[in-house]
């Protein structure tokens, strides 16, 4: 299951990303924000992230206007690893690499054909398991 979470500025793009999950058969809980109506990202990214961080879901996805604040955020909570991406690159090495489990992306950076691409890339692209990106996540954690 996947945690959806979202500010006003990512409301029309996460509609789009429900899309695509519901196309691929992906089950998701959203988080909210619900609408376009101006509001707090920060309430909506701990939902998320408290969410994966407690096994309720597997991966998160964060949308707010830039992605930063909803990254910084998801990432105050203890065992989330929340990767800003703004490429299938960066998507597909934050998974291999740093095992992220949460995406978050910027409505107002990137358009919606580009974010499909990289939330397909996330969700499908496995940790590498590799040793030194165990111990590097390891030193993340402690």
């Amino acid at each position: 299951m996947i945690a959806l979470g979202c500010d006003h500025g990512g409301y029309p793009l996460m509609k789009e990303v429900i899309k695509y999950l519901e196309s691929e058969g992906l089950e998701y809980k959203n988080f909210g924000t619900y609408s376009d109506k101006s509001c707090d990202y920060p309430v909506y990214a701990k939902l998320a992230a408290n969410a994966v961080a407690n096994g309720e879901c597997d991966k998160g996805i964060v949308i707010c206007g830039t992605g930063i604040g909803i990254s910084i955020v998801a990432n105050k909570i203890k065992g989330i690893r929340c990767a800003l991406c703004s490429d299938c690159f960066s998507a597909k090495a934050a998974r291999e690499h740093n095992n992220a489990n949460m995406l978050a992306f910027g409505a107002r950076v990137i358009g919606p054909g580009l974010a499909i691409e990289i939330v397909k890339t996330f969700l499908n692209t496995e940790f590498s398991n590799e040793e030194r990106h165990i111990r590097r996540i390891s030193q993340i954690e402690d």
